[in-house]
């Protein structure tokens, strides 16, 4: 498993929804515009480890 360090100004933890052939996270409307970062924090049973 990968650490990653970020700074910002607030967090979320969400599950990830299928959308045709992707997936959406959806985040509070004031946060439209801004930068995030979405990083997995579980691995599916079936995925090699990386």
């Amino acid at each position: 498993m990968a650490e990653f360090t970020f700074e910002g100004r607030e967090a979320l933890e969400k599950e990830a929804k299928p959308v045709g052939g992707g997936a959406h996270v959806h985040v509070p409307k004031d946060w439209i515009g801004e930068k995030v970062a979405v990083i997995r924090l579980e691995q599916q049973e079936n995925e090699d480890d990386e």
